[in-house]
């Protein structure tokens, strides 16, 4: 029975990976599931959720797709809705979709484009965590974690500002929920900063860079279900290297 538990430490959890069709949000989905945990996978394309999906019952885990638009607010009520409707709580938000957007100049950033980037890696995260607080407050152990960037607040880059300033202040944003609830409930907010990581965002960036030499998602997902099985306290910042 030990062996069982220390093998799954979430089991008998719920989580919800946003992002969660490719890339870094499928490899913490599997991660997660492998831990023991039911796994709810959220994205747009249905066909690539249910691969993931696939993988993660042929591995002996557990998850349900839930295929939604972010950039819809309605949708994500919608989803809470039905996710309440089955479960009591919620143990887990992983808040990994983001868009990366046209790196650019700051005077050259295109208006729409910059709107559709803030509402999906900014605006969908405030939606989320508004739709789940009944669910997380009810968890007796409730972890929210948001995947950042190196090229955020700490360290701006040229050409980064859109994309930079969004994910920055989607950490800030998170950070202030951990602090809001944090002596009222058991909810814990974490920053994961993934670092170069072979994913197709990452390949639409640096077009000329050797994917053989970065690590691959599995390695980011693997770090992020070990802090949700931590104790680490709220506002835990981890940045993963190369």
């Amino acid at each position: 029975m030990t062996d069982q538990i220390d093998n799954r430490p979430l089991e008998g959890r719920l989580a919800l990976v946003t992002g969660a069709s490719r890339g870094i949000g499928a490899a913490t989905a599997l991660a997660l599931a492998a831990d023991g945990a039911h796994v709810i996978l959220v994205a747009r394309s249905v066909p690539d959720l249910e691969k993931v999906e696939d993988a993660i019952h042929a591995a002996g885990g557990h998850a349900t797709i839930a295929p939604l638009d972010l950039t819809d607010g309605e949708s994500i009520g919608r989803l809470a809705q039905a996710v309440s409707g089955r479960w009591q709580a919620l143990d887990v938000m992983v808040l990994n979709a983001a868009t990366l957007g046209t790196l650019a100049a700051v005077p050259a950033i295109d208006t729409k484009e910059f709107a559709r980037q803030l509402t999906l890696n900014i605006a969908s995260t405030q939606a989320l965590i508004a739709a789940f607080d009944p669910m997380l407050r009810a968890s007796r152990n409730a972890r929210v974690i948001a995947l950042s960037t190196g090229v955020a607040a700490a360290n701006p880059r040229a050409y980064w500002g859109a994309y930079g300033a969004s994910k920055a202040a989607q950490d800030v944003l998170v950070a202030a929920y951990g602090k809001e609830v944090s002596n009222i409930s058991a909810i814990r907010t974490h920053i994961v900063n993934p670092g170069p990581t072979r994913t197709t965002m990452r390949a639409r960036a640096y077009p000329g860079e050797d994917p053989a030499t970065l690590k691959t998602p599995d390695v980011v997902g693997r770090a992020i279900a070990d802090l949700v099985a931590s104790d680490a306290a709220d506002g835990t910042r981890i940045d993963l290297p190369k």
